[in-house]
């Protein structure tokens, strides 16, 4: 199990150097771009297995014990150790990282993407695999630093050479944004990790076990302060997110999926694995900062969501759904700012659910433009043809589509019996019961205004399947004129697409599936917590 978990982080770093040498002459199929394609399939697969072979190996009779531990030294001057592991609350992330990169490197090998050469384009893929995948594997705060860094990079150079208009801006954007964050970021884990009692140590198992026993309420606050503000940037938090509506509106497909289903977890799962058992009086201190960020943000995206959703605002549907992530991570954020049990496990439910349907909105998305040539709401919903983009009434013109989007909205607004039903239901609950010491009457307004947003969300969901899969109608009197059959779903985009509309219906039927593991781990994170 230690190997294997070690390959898993090493196979996609092996597989990004390898996409870049010649293939060998019988690998090289029809072209070397397909070879190369074909590479980043077999190499993510590879990952995925290994993966679920992990899982598999897991023992669920445990989930609260750090398992498949490699525990190395590596800069000992400074207690800097490889240190890997998994428990249950990274093991579900590690899977969620590995089936998200497997079905992007799946439709891209059938949809290339366009471009400079495909080459650099899976490198960068498996290289921001490799840098996920050490980010929830690792157990060093300096090594979680390096990993959480590695992914800009490949981030940056998908943003700006396979994007779309104003791919240059919001690439540099996306970077400034998350170095500043950095940097905070490693002052507070420095802090930590020099003050430790008993010596310097950035292991983070031996620091939470510690619970901040010798470091003093003014050094947690800074620290948490510090650690938080990095941390909050990649969720994103309100207000720190306005990198995130352009670079996902700039980014490709596989782009976005990777950014909303993946990378937006690092932070909130840095809030759970490092602040709470590490530094918990400080982040005390700050939690219903925390928290009121937390609910402005669910509103703030409801209300922009809703604002770009409206007939006549030009707004644009990629956009609307990054706005929609801000919302969303809302939720996440919430519950861990109740610093409940019940609030934490349902910040890591939602994060699971928001990677798995907001990873299928942004394909469906990537497949609306690819028919139609536009991602301009206001063109969507014209009923009936015209120039390319307009009259995508999908219900008439490629119902599966039609359908899959519709899907995807109710996912995304929390109807019972989905996966986005129970980590935002979760964080409320947690909001109504906040921990000892926390305001009750502030946490009940907080829960109300998220309860308000949870409105707003479906507002906005519905009005987007209103006006995207049935259409604007005519003028009274008028004929709607004609409109041309788009290409309904493909095999590749089937194969791609429904192991995650598969698993937003499992995880909403069976939310077990995920409490299971998360609840026994965070139990060990949060030791002093009663619910």
């Amino acid at each position: 199990m230690r190997l294997l978990l070690a390959a898993v982080v090493v196979l996609p770093l092996l597989g990004a150097a390898a996409a870049l040498l010649p293939a060998p002459p019988g690998l090289r199929g029809r072209n070397p771009e397909q070879a190369v394609l074909r590479h980043g399939v077999t190499v993510t697969g590879a990952v995925l297995a290994a993966t679920a072979v992990l899982a598999l190996g897991f023992d669920h009779d445990r989930p609260g014990t750090m398992q498949a531990e490699t525990d190395i030294a590596w800069i000992p001057a400074i207690g800097v150790r490889i240190h890997l592991g998994t428990d249950g609350v990274s093991l579900p992330l590690l899977v969620l990282t590995a089936l998200l990169t497997f079905l992007c490197a799946l439709y891209s090998y059938h949809r290339p993407p366009e471009g400079p050469r495909p080459q650099a384009f899976v490198a960068l893929v498996l290289l921001l695999e490799a840098g996920t995948l050490a980010t929830f594997a690792v157990l060093d705060l300096m090594l979680f630093f390096l990993a959480f860094e590695t992914v800009l990079i490949p981030m940056y150079f998908l943003i700006a050479r396979w994007g779309g208009a104003g791919r240059e801006r919001a690439a540099w954007k996306f970077v400034l944004y998350t170095l500043l964050g950095s940097v905070v970021m490693l002052l507070g884990l420095l802090l930590v990790g020099l003050g430790a009692e008993g010596g310097p140590t950035f292991d983070m198992t031996a620091l939470a076990e510690d619970g901040g026993r010798g470091l003093t309420h003014t050094t947690q606050l800074v620290a948490a302060l510090a650690i938080g503000t990095g941390l909050a940037v990649k969720t994103p938090m309100w207000p720190l997110h306005s990198w995130l509506p352009d670079a996902h509106t700039a980014a490709p497909t596989v782009g976005s999926v990777l950014l909303a289903g993946v990378l937006l977890k690092m932070g909130t799962y840095g809030f759970v694995r490092i602040v709470l058992p590490v530094v918990p009086d400080g982040v005390h201190t700050l939690a219903p900062y925390l928290a009121a960020f937390a609910v402005t943000g669910i509103v703030y995206g409801s209300l922009a969501c809703l604002a770009l959703a409206l007939p006549g605002a030009k707004g644009d549907l990629k956009r609307l759904i990054a706005y929609s992530s801000v919302g969303h991570m809302g939720f996440v954020l919430l519950g861990v700012a109740t610093l409940t049990r019940t609030g934490v496990n349902g910040a890591l439910f939602a994060n699971i659910a928001h990677g798995l349907i907001t990873g299928l909105l942004f394909f469906l998305v990537g497949a609306v433009k690819d028919r139609t040539g536009t991602t301009d709401l206001d063109r969507l919903a014209l009923d009936g043809g015209g120039e390319r983009g307009g009259g995508a009434a999908l219900y008439g013109r490629a119902p599966r589509l039609g359908g899959l989007l519709a899907f995807g909205a109710v996912a995304s607004l929390g109807l019972p019996g989905l996966a986005g039903f129970w980590g935002e239901m979760l964080a409320l609950l947690g909001a109504y019961h906040p921990a000892d010491g926390l305001s009750r009457p502030a946490y009940l307004v907080f829960m109300a205004f998220a309860a308000l947003g949870t409105l707003l969300t479906a507002a906005y969901l519905l009005v987007v399947v209103r006006r995207v899969c049935m259409g604007t109608p005519s003028a009274p009197g008028t004929a709607p004129a004609p409109s041309a059959t788009l290409p309904d779903v493909r095999g590749h985009e089937f194969a791609a697409w429904i192991p995650l509309v598969v698993l937003t219906v499992l995880a909403g039927l069976w939310p077990a599936l995920l409490l299971g593991l998360t609840d026994p781990a965070v139990q060990n994170l949060l030791p002093g917590v009663s619910r």
